[in-house]
């Protein structure tokens, strides 16, 4: 066929950090992220230009994907951005946030770009060398034997998600229940690989937060349960093949049907033969992960089975770990290792929403946290909110560590790579191709960078403050002085350290003597993922030094 248009060149953008178009769309999706960031950040509404749902959202995880671009360069960072947060969870918009200012720090600098790509990797060097120190002032160890460490993990998660729209209260219980929801998935007395549970979320709408509660076990949604068997360690069997009498599990090839054949007849009839089996092995849970013919489960109940099916691929996985059963993927052959026990099913009721709940024969490492909600929006936020707050705190079951929060990790950071600046000598700063001048100015962009983050957090028009002794983050409120600070702050962002009329202050993003930061005095109240930020960190140094490599975009506009 001849095409009916004629084939366009590709279009192709020279030095796309030279074109103001690109610059300014940059720019936007800073100031976006920055808008976002935070406990008091401010929520964006995402809807496509061809209708859809409407997404109300601050979370990166949820606003990034929801964001289109036509423009390439846009789409690299953004795409980097999605992969750190699918990986690791958190600190999306600290990424984010962090790239597109060293971006902009290069651009109004007067430096080459080869030179801020070089000193950006080096300083990331330095800066990651330093966490992992013993003695890093900005990083704590993550005690196990008490749960409060822990709880200042997900509450740090939790309340930097506004759309949740939370009391204090209600932060503090979601946060408990997610450790608590933790710790039993954490195998206890387990020889040989540990294999980590799952906590399986359900949401309720229309119930107050602090209904909201964790099971040991498995809670599965049953609309209309029949009569349940009242005997413990019921005997349990998973099928993955479909019970519904269709032919499309029987795979590819040829089937042969005599004349006169009845084949749902005989299909129905090998469904009974297989209820036959089960009831001959006293089963008294029967599940299926895909349908189950009415017949056959009529036939089963008749006989005081408990039947369950359409599980889904989602929760089959815990099923098999919870109950010890092995899935069953045919009609014909059952082994005696298919079968697995749960100690006993029990029916609960949460809100409109029937459950059965299926109780473990041991403490195992399933349990099922019911996540209750004032509307749909704020419970889809939540969700979200408390699924990345597990994923932190396994994090820590690798890095055992978390870093100061609310800024203070960012400012302490930067007061450190101020430092070491200063002690650079001419030989080190020539391996970067420019002199000593250059490099600080490189370094002085990077710092900056980091505060910017800082900065970021209020959106109420603050002051922020960083103190001349640990560089931790101080907000000094609106229409409020700097001889009234004696009266206005007590802690510092993250309440590691303690106001002392001694300190000597600096606003941030302003010029300070040089120090080494110490230690915090006392323990933080805001704690971060050490393992997210560290990659965030990362990730956001290695994509704005590629952002800043790019001389050419190629784009094909048929």
């Amino acid at each position: 066929m001849s095409r009916l248009e004629k084939k366009q060149p590709a279009r192709c953008t020279d030095l796309p950090l030279n074109n103001a178009d690109i610059c300014s769309k940059l720019n936007i999706l800073r100031q976006l992220l920055k808008s976002c960031y935070g406990p008091t950040g401010r929520l964006k509404q995402i809807h496509n230009n061809i209708g859809g749902q409407v997404v109300t959202t601050s979370t990166s995880s949820v606003l990034l994907p929801a964001l289109s671009s036509s423009e390439p360069f846009i789409n690299l960072i953004r795409t980097s951005i999605i992969n750190h947060t699918s990986r690791f969870s958190d600190c999306g918009l600290f990424a984010g946030i962090l790239c597109l200012s060293l971006i902009e720090e290069a651009q109004i600098s007067s430096l080459r770009r080869a030179v801020c790509q070089k000193v950006n990797k080096y300083l990331l060097g330095l800066c990651t060398s330093y966490l992992q120190q013993e003695d890093c002032a900005c990083k704590v160890k993550v005690d196990f034997t008490s749960s409060q460490c822990l709880i200042r993990l997900a509450h740090g998660v939790i309340s930097s998600k506004p759309a949740c729209v939370l009391r204090e209260s209600e932060i503090l219980h979601i946060s408990r229940l997610t450790v608590h929801g933790f710790v039993l998935t954490v195998p206890c007395d387990s020889p040989g690989v540990v294999k980590l549970g799952r906590i399986i979320t359900l949401p309720v709408e229309g119930l107050p937060v602090t209904d909201s509660t964790i099971f040991p076990g498995l809670l599965l949604e049953m609309p209309d349960p029949m009569g349940l068997p009242n005997c413990e360690l019921l005997r349990t069997i998973i099928f993955t093949v479909s019970l519904a009498g269709d032919l499309s599990e029987l795979g590819e090839g040829t089937v042969e049907v005599h004349k006169g054949a009845d084949m749902e007849a005989q299909i129905l009839d090998q469904l009974l033969k297989t209820g036959e089996q089960v009831l001959k092995e006293e089963v008294k849970l029967f599940m299926c992960q895909k349908v189950i013919h009415p017949v056959l489960q009529q036939y089963l109940r008749d006989h005081g089975v408990t039947v369950i099916e359409r599980l889904g691929v989602n929760l089959l996985e815990p099923v098999i770990q919870l109950t010890g059963a092995q899935p069953v993927s045919t009609l014909h052959t059952i082994p005696p290792s298919a079968y697995g026990k749960v100690k006993e099913i029990t029916v609960r009721q949460f809100g409109s929403k029937t459950m059965l709940h299926l109780v473990p024969t041991e403490e195992g490492a399933i349990c099922t946290l019911i996540l209750c909600h004032r509307n749909e929006t704020m419970l889809n936020e939540l969700k979200v909110a408390c699924e990345k707050a597990e994923h932190v705190l396994r994090l820590t079951l690798r890095d055992p560590f978390a870093l100061y929060g609310a800024g203070c990790f960012e400012t302490h950071l930067a007061a450190y790579i101020r430092h070491k600046s200063k002690t650079i000598d001419l030989d080190t700063a020539s391996i970067f191709g420019c002199t000593k001048t250059e490099y600080v100015l490189a370094a002085e962009g990077f710092c900056r960078s980091l505060e910017s983050v800082t900065t970021a957090l209020d959106h109420n028009g603050g002051s922020c403050l960083i103190d001349l002794t640990h560089a931790h983050h101080w907000t000094l409120p609106t229409d409020t002085t700097t001889d009234e600070m004696d009266v206005t702050l007590s802690l510092c962002r993250c309440g590691g350290v303690q106001y002392c009329k001694d300190y000597k202050w600096s606003f941030l993003n302003s010029k300070y003597i040089e120090f080494s930061p110490a230690a915090a005095s006392r323990e933080a109240d805001v704690l971060d993922s050490f393992t997210a930020k560290v990659n965030g960190l990362q990730v956001a140094v290695e994509t704005a030094n590629l952002a800043l490599d790019v001389q050419y975009i190629i784009q094909d506009t048929n």
